[in-house]
């Protein structure tokens, strides 16, 4: 256990009692200093010492609870750095769950709910892929499931939604109905809707829907979807595109005790202007709960075929390039008023020409007033070219991509080509360049499995087998340290966590198995079998 001793790292060491010691593990620290550990001290909910077995024993009083970790590989807890929890978690608990592979039993569901719905109340169902299932369900399928009740069922991504007829002639949409700017009606050959709506096309029905969400909804929705987090070893997300609500329901699950991982929530653009009169920026709030970014968006979904891109998709007719749905002079307006007063931006970008988009609205508001420390962030930063991420090295922009759609995902890569898939996700680019990527989900758009992250970035193989851009591999260590510290880097909270060291938030994954010795194609097979948070298990297999 050579260079293990940290024992000096805090002053107050040798006088600081431990609460818990962590021994016999098989600790795997994301500290260049010190890379492999045996045990741990806590105090107070943080590190107060790493290092080997007979270096940390010897601080335990009578009073401290030691724990044998029986040789058991210990990571970081992970950071989910775009994810979009709370509002997730009212999903979970209002809405019907669509996540099948079979648009029979989808239907089933649908008409389950549409029994216990009142009339003039809406069907509404979350978690649908279209390409888990034989085909894209349509507005036919959901009037025979549920003919008497408007049906809303949101791809799981959150950029699409499928329709039924009752739904289209209460928003009064035919098929003459012209594309709304940013939106897209889907038409079938002959010219009818087919019940699928993009983006801005889903706003006019979402305006019929009543919201009835209460306070104790986001409340329970928080406390549900930590829960659920912490059971695949995430101990923080950024929550990308939080309202007021969001952020009170967080709080007060916080509050309640009852909230399971750490947020930092990027406050979204509709709701700037209300925290900005309360004097808040990015930075208020404390370890539970901070407010990140302020959340734009240029483009669509890469899982819902919605990006913007420079070259068509391929399968797509009338050479459909995705939706812009922010205007550079919007994405620059509330951006430079955000920068002013203190802001990190953070804009969601998936194809090409949107990534050039607000690397434009970057430059020019970072060269008009100059900050030291800004960490644009790009949220997803999907497709890129050299070019592209020339212009983010020189500017140090953090791309936030979602790795695991590489394997979650990969039924539909097949829109973008072999070619563009070099491309997409570029981990080993980002690295190469000096770049500081971190790891997502977008849940609900992916499963919250750090596992499935790492295991994407080392095969870049979906889970039918197709290879999808080889060339953007990156190694496990890599991998880890863009689930990690680079997620804290990303909220500016690297000296709080991230890593495994004295001073560091108690925050770390037990497995069940050492992901070092597994093979990169079955890391998604290993369970956690315990999270801390704050020296506290807040999950226990």
């Amino acid at each position: 256990m050579q260079g293990m001793s940290t024992l000096l790292a805090l002053p107050l060491l040798r006088t600081e009692e431990p609460e818990t010691l962590l021994y016999n593990g098989n600790i795997w620290t994301v500290d260049e200093a010190q890379p492999r550990a045996q045990a741990v001290a806590i105090r107070s909910g943080r590190l107060l010492a790493v290092g080997s077995n007979a270096e940390v024993l010897p601080l335990a009083t009578a009073r401290t609870r030691k724990i044998d970790l029986a040789f058991k590989s210990v990571l970081p807890g992970f950071n989910d750095a775009h994810a979009h929890p709370v509002e997730s978690g009212v999903q979970h608990l209002r809405k019907v769950a669509c996540d099948s592979d079979s648009i029979q039993k989808i239907q089933a569901v649908l008409h389950a709910c549409a029994l216990q719905t009142p009339p003039g109340g809406w069907v509404l169902g979350f978690l649908y892929d279209d390409g888990k299932t034989p085909r894209p369900i349509n507005r036919g399928d959901l009037d025979a499931a549920v003919p008497d009740h408007a049906v809303l069922v949101q791809h799981r991504g959150g950029h699409t939604a499928f329709v039924n007829s009752l739904a289209l002639q209460l928003a009064q949409v035919n098929d003459q109905t012209p594309d709304p700017a940013g939106g897209r009606l889907e038409h079938d050959a002959a010219g009818h809707l087919t019940g699928f709506v993009g983006d801005a096309g889903m706003q006019v029905f979402f305006k019929l829907i009543s919201n009835k969400n209460t306070r104790e909804d986001y409340r329970q929705g928080a406390t549900l979807i930590s829960k659920l987090f912490a059971t695949k070893g995430v101990t923080s997300a950024c929550d990308a595109d939080a309202s007021t609500e969001d952020v009170q329901g967080y709080q007060d699950a916080r509050d309640a005790g009852k909230l399971a991982m750490r947020l930092y929530c990027h406050v979204s653009a509709a709701s700037l202007d209300h925290f900005m009169a309360a004097g808040i920026h990015t930075g208020f709030g404390d370890e539970w709960v901070r407010i990140g970014g302020v959340k734009q968006y240029a483009d669509g979904s890469i899982s819902e075929r919605t990006a913007w891109l420079s070259q068509p998709y391929i399968g797509i007719p009338n050479n459909y390039v995705g939706l812009q749905l922010s205007s550079r002079e919007q994405l620059y307006e509330t951006g430079r008023k955000a920068h002013e007063a203190g802001w990190q931006l953070a804009t969601h970008a998936n194809g090409d020409l949107a990534i050039d988009r607000i690397l434009g609205v970057y430059e020019q508001i970072q060269r008009e007033l100059p900050r030291k420390d800004p960490r644009f962030r790009i949220e997803h930063c999907t497709l890129l070219t050299d070019a592209l991420i020339h212009r983010m090295q020189a500017l140090q922009v953090i791309p936030a991509p979602f790795s695991p759609y590489v394997y979650f995902h990969g039924d539909v890569m097949h829109f973008y080509g072999q070619e563009r898939t070099q491309h997409m996700f570029p981990m080993r680019s980002f690295l190469d360049a000096g770049l500081r990527p971190t790891d997502s989900s977008d849940y609900t758009a992916s499963p919250a499995d750090p596992m499935m992250w790492l295991q994407s970035q080392l095969t870049r193989t979906d889970m039918k087998g197709n290879v999808w851009g080889a060339n953007q591999r990156i190694t496990l260590q890599e991998a880890i340290h863009c689930g990690t510290v680079n997620g804290a880097y990303a909220a500016f909270e690297e000296d709080l966590k991230g890593s495994i060291q004295p001073g560091q938030l108690a925050d770390l994954v037990v497995f069940a198995q050492d992901p070092f010795k597994a093979d990169p194609s079955e890391l998604l097979k290993i369970r956690v079998e315990r999270t801390m948070v704050g020296g506290i298990w807040k999950y226990e297999s």
